[in-house]
């Protein structure tokens, strides 16, 4: 039996990789274990494990790495952390090969752990470009790292490629944020109201914003234009839930509690789940701040996705997707864009670049032939593309 560590720190995350966990639990011949960190694990956070467990997912360990601060300095030490811990869980467990997926620091410090502990490591959504944020370094760090790749778009994969990843350990799978849109079973608004405890109201729009990571000291004047924009229009119920533990975020998080507090139709949750998340998107009018959900899932939904401001510069989009600038003006038009009947009607005719709504039987089919066929290394030679 090949034993495989599925690696989740944050909600979003956990989301996509639940599919595959699920899929690779029936696999009589791989042994799958889950290792809940990083946020998962803090209160201010939501305690985001808790999730994992009423999926009836069982964690093969918790490793607590997250200080209780989002400064650099507090960050690299995260990391420091996160060498530490999986350090010793390497050498307990010694799996054939760890999973993990994106961009994230922490994954970074694991994936240099196990690289250390001569783990192969599977990564997904490589070569994909975030150009204002410090995810997009650290994703090409991960992929150097990574034996097996698996993309979401073709023009993701030849960027592998092109980083010197052979051709034959490089599939496009396409996004598993599609699957979860086209496969979730969704709760019916009422039943979404009587789990959140809130009046959803007849316009509904979800945010998430999380700090331009590349961007020195901005995160708190953008989110104060956000605000101000969402705040001249109380016919919406703003969902909003909280920012990443990256450099920043926990200033967004302090506005947004604050303007939660003062205005009824902006509520705020540590995180909504996979399922509400889903099903919020099934009834919303339009998504805005700069996750990737915006780019990647919420096309699916044929809804209109406000991108704002440089996070997410440099990805694929679908023609639903209005980009602004952080500031309050750029947004109002925006929103007044979104609600629009002929915008709304270029929504209902766009496509989703990122796939058919299949990735998780491709990763796992794919995953379980590299390791039951021994075809899993560390060391690989650089691919000249010709």
């Amino acid at each position: 039996m090949k034993k495989i560590v599925i690696l989740t720190a944050t909600r979003a995350e956990y989301g996509l990789l639940s599919p595959i966990i699920k899929k690779l639990n029936k696999e009589p011949e791989i042994d799958a274990r889950v290792v809940a960190t990083g946020a998962h694990l803090s209160p201010e956070f939501g305690m985001t494990v808790n999730e994992i467990k009423k999926d009836g997912i069982a964690i093969d360990k918790e490793i607590d790495i997250l200080l209780n601060s989002d400064t650099p300095v507090a960050i690299s030490k995260t990391m420091g952390l996160a060498m530490i811990g999986f350090a010793d869980y390497f050498s307990e467990c010694m799996p054939d090969a760890i999973m993990v997926l994106g961009d994230r620091y922490e994954t970074l410090a694991v994936c240099v752990a196990a690289l250390n502990a001569q783990i192969p490591i599977i990564h997904l959504h490589g070569g994909e470009a975030t150009e204002g944020s410090v995810d997009e370094a650290l994703r090409n760090a991960i992929t150097k790292l990574s034996y097996l790749h698996f993309t979401s778009t073709d023009e993701y994969r030849n960027r592998v490629i092109q980083m010197g990843e052979a051709p034959e350990r490089v599939f496009c799978v396409g996004a598993l944020g599609v699957e979860n849109a086209l496969h979730t079973s969704f709760l019916s608004k009422a039943k979404l109201e009587n789990s959140l405890k809130c009046h959803l109201g007849d316009k509904i729009a979800i945010l998430t914003f999380h700090p331009v990571t590349l961007e020195e000291n901005t995160a708190g004047i953008q989110i104060s234009e956000i605000i101000n924009a969402i705040i001249q229009h109380p016919e919406i119920t703003f969902i909003c839930t909280k920012a990443n533990a990256d450099v920043g975020g926990r200033i967004i998080n302090e506005q947004l509690k604050i303007c939660s507090d003062e205005f009824e139709n902006v509520v705020l949750f540590d995180s909504l789940g996979m399922q509400r998340y889903m099903s919020m998107l099934a009834i919303a009018d339009f998504v805005i701040g700069n996750s990737s959900s915006g780019i990647i899932e919420v096309p699916s939904f044929k809804i209109p996705t406000i991108n704002i401001g440089d996070r997410q510069k440099g990805r694929i989009q679908a023609s639903s997707v209005i980009n602004c600038e952080p500031n309050k003006n750029d947004i109002l038009e925006a929103i007044d864009k979104a609600l629009s009947s002929e915008f709304k009607k270029k929504v209902k005719m766009s496509c989703n670049p990122y796939g058919d709504g299949n990735t998780s039987n491709k990763i796992v089919e794919i995953t379980k032939k590299f390791l039951l066929e021994n075809m899993l290394q560390v060391h690989k030679k650089f691919y000249d593309i010709k």
